[in-house]
C-alpha cells in the first residue's frame, strides 16, 4: 500500500511540475492552449523512466482535473472490479474453493482438471491462487503446512555461536597429479568473523579436530558450536571435549538445511569472490592456496561490511567479545587421543606402538593395557590405562637392548635371502589393497600403462607450444587432462600426437574430444 501511495505521489507531483506555469499563473489563459501545444511536442522524463511526448488531450484533463479537485485529483483511480472474477464466474470460484478445502495439498493442475470438465473453462494459477487465499483456502490458512517457523540466526555478542562446516574446493599439485581439497571453516554468528578457514587433502574426524584446534587457540572456546549432521561430527571425542569446554554442541536436523544457510552464505562468497580467481590462474600447491586463502579473508573478506551486520567482521568482532575463554589445548587433546590395545612384553616390559617401543613400569608386564597417544604431535611419550579406565603411567619411547650379563649371540653370516622380509612385504601389501581403496595407479600399470601423466602433460605442453611442462596449464585444464588420463588407459604418445595433427583447434577441450574418439575408434578395432 505504501509502495502504490508513492508512485501516486509521483506522478501527481510530475504533473504539477509540468503544468505549474499554467497552475500559478505564470501564463495567461488565453496562452493556455499554445502552452500545451508546446509540452505535447517535447520529451519529457515520466517517472516509469521513459522518455514520451504527452498528448494535449492528456495535459488538458490534468489541468482540469487538478483545478477541480486539487493535487489529489491526480492520483490514478483504481478500477471498479479490482479484486473481482472477470472471466471466472463466481460458481467457479466457489468450486476451486471447495476442492481446495476438501484435499489441502491439491495444486492448480488438478483443480482446472475438475473445473474443465463441470464448466469447459480453467482459471490461471496466480488468480486462482488470489482467490483461494483470500477464501483462506491455503494450505498454510488450513492448517496442514509443514513448513517451520524459524527464529534469526543471531547472537549478542562474539563468541556465542560458531557454526561450521566442509565445502569441496578447487583441485592443487600433489606431486604429479592434481587432486581436489575440501575447505574446513568456522565463523563467528554475531559478527561473521571467520575464526578458522583451511583447505585440506581429506574430509574426515582428524582434519575437524585439526581445524577447531586451531580456533580454540587463537580465539578461545564458544558457547555453543553448530555442525552439520554428518557422521563425523558426532565422535565421542569431539562430544567429550566440548563437554569439557562447557559448549552446547548442536547438530543440524535430518533433512532440513536452512539453518545452515550462515556458513552457506561464507562458503558462496568465497566460491565467486576467491576460488574463482585460483580456476582462473595456474594450479597452486596445498601450502600456496592456504596461504592465498589467509590472505584474502584478511586483506578483503573481513575488512567490508557484512551485508547482514552492516558492519566488516574485523571491527565487529572485537567490538561484541566481552571476555576470551582461553582453552588449555593439553587438557583438551587427551580426548582426541587414539586408542590402541597392547599387552605389555614379558622380557622387556614394553609395548610396541607404530614399530616403536614405549617402556612401563615393570609391575604391569604381561598385562593388557590401553595405549593413549597424540596423532597431531611427535611420538616420544604415551599414556598408559588399564582396559577398565584407571590411570597406570607414562610409556616412555627407547631402544631395547640386549639383558646385561648375558653373553652376546655367536655371529652369524647375514642369509642372501630373508624370508621374514619377504612375508612382511606381501603382509603390508595385502594391508594397503585391504584398506587403501581403489590405487589408481596400481591399476593402470596392471593394464599396461607405461605413460606416467607428467610425461603425458609435458609433451601435449610441447606441441601446445607453451613452456613450464606440468605449469604450463591452467587448474581447469589440468583438472580436465587429469580426467581423460584416468578414463583413457590405451593413451600413448603418438594417440596424443594424432589428436594434436586432427584438431581444428588446439585447444585443451578440442584436443579432449578427440582422444576421446581416437579411443573409441581402437575400441571398435580391436
Amino acid at each position: 500500500m505504501a509502495n502504490r501511495q508513492d508512485r501516486q505521489e509521483q506522478w501527481a507531483v510530475f504533473w504539477c511540475t509540468l503544468l505549474s506555469p499554467l497552475l500559478y499563473g505564470e501564463v495567461p489563459p488565453e496562452e493556455a492552449g499554445r502552452f500545451l501545444n508546446e509540452l505535447a511536442a517535447t520529451e519529457h522524463l515520466f517517472p516509469d523512466g521513459t522518455r514520451r511526448r504527452p498528448s494535449r488531450a492528456t495535459l488538458w484533463r490534468k489541468w482540469k482535473q487538478y483545478r477541480q479537485g486539487g493535487f489529489e485529483a491526480l492520483f490514478r483511480k483504481r478500477r471498479s472490479d479490482r479484486g473481482r472474477a472477470r472471466k471466472a464466474t463466481l460458481a467457479m470460484i466457489a468450486k476451486a474453493v471447495e476442492l481446495k478445502t476438501e484435499q489441502p495439498y491439491r495444486s492448480h493442475v488438478p483443480i482446472n482438471q475438475f473445473l474443465a470438465d463441470q464448466f469447459h473453462a480453467t482459471i490461471p494459477k496466480s488468480t486462482l491462487y488470489r482467490h483461494l487465499k483470500r477464501a483462506g483456502a491455503t494450505r498454510r490458512k488450513l492448517g496442514v503446512s509443514r513448513q517451520k517457523v524459524r527464529c534469526r540466526w543471531t547472537r549478542d555478542h562474539s563468541n556465542a555461536l560458531w557454526v561450521g562446516d566442509f565445502e569441496d574446493g578447487p583441485y592443487v599439485l600433489h606431486g604429479d597429479r592434481a587432486v581436489p581439497t575440501h575447505l574446513s571453516a568456522f565463523i563467528d554468528c554475531h559478527s561473521r568473523y571467520v575464526v578458522e578457514a583451511r583447505y585440506y587433502l581429506r574430509e574426515n574426524l582428524d582434519i575437524l579436530i585439526d581445524s577447531l584446534l586451531r580456533a580454540w587457540s587463537v580465539h578461545g572456546a564458544s558457547r555453543e558450536l553448530y555442525l552439520d549432521n554428518a557422521k563425523i561430527y558426532h565422535a565421542n571425542a569431539l562430544k567429550a571435549a566440548c563437554c569439557a569446554l562447557n559448549i552446547r554442541l548442536i547438530h543440524r536436523t535430518v533433512r532440513d538445511p536452512a539453518p545452515g544457510g550462515l556458513i552457506e552464505r561464507f562458503f558462496g562468497t568465497a566460491q565467486s569472490q576467491f576460488e574463482s580467481e585460483v580456476h582462473a590462474g595456474d594450479i597452486l600447491t596445498l601450502d600456496r592456496l592456504n596461504r592465498a586463502l589467509a590472505a584474502w579473508l584478511d586483506q578483503s573478506y573481513h575488512r567490508e561490511p557484512n551485508s547482514e551486520t552492516g558492519q566488516p567482521p574485523a571491527e565487529r568482532y572485537p567490538q561484541g567479545n566481552r571476555f576470551t575463554r582461553h582453552v588449555n589445548l593439553q587438557e583438551v587433546l587427551k580426548y582426541f587421543f587414539r586408542r590402541k590395545r597392547r599387552t605389555v612384553h614379558e622380557t622387556f616390559s614394553d609395548v610396541q606402538l607404530n614399530a616403536w617401543f614405549f617402556q612401563v613400569h615393570p609391575d604391569l608386564r604381561g598385562d593388557k593395557v590401553e595405549v593413549r597417544y597424540d596423532p597431531f604431535g611427535p611420538l616420544e611419550t604415551v599414556l598408559i590405562y588399564a582396559l577398565d579406565g584407571e590411570y597406570l603411567g607414562v610409556g616412555t619411547r627407547h631402544e631395547r637392548e640386549t639383558a646385561p650379563g648375558q653373553p652376546p649371540p655367536r655371529p652369524r653370516p647375514k642369509p642372501k635371502h630373508n624370508y621374514l622380509d619377504l612375508l612382511i612385504r606381501n603382509h603390508e601389501q595385502a594391508l594397503d589393497d585391504r584398506h587403501a581403496g581403489i590405487d589408481y595407479p596400481a591399476v593402470l600399470a596392471a593394464a599396461g600403462r607405461r605413460w606416467p601423466f607428467a610425461e603425458f602433460a609435458k609433451q601435449l605442453a610441447a606441441l601446445l607450444g607453451r613452456a613450464g611442462g606440468l605449469t604450463a596449464f591452467s587448474t581447469e585444464e589440468f583438472e580436465s587432462l587429469q580426467k581423460v588420463y584416468n578414463r583413457l588407459t590405451c593413451l600413448d604418445a603418438p594417440m596424443l600426437r594424432e589428436a594434436c595433427e586432427r584438431a581444428v583447434r588446439r585447444t585443451i577441450p578440442e584436443i579432449v574430444f578427440v582422444l576421446q574418439q581416437l579411443s573409441h575408434e581402437r575400441q571398435r578395432r580391436t
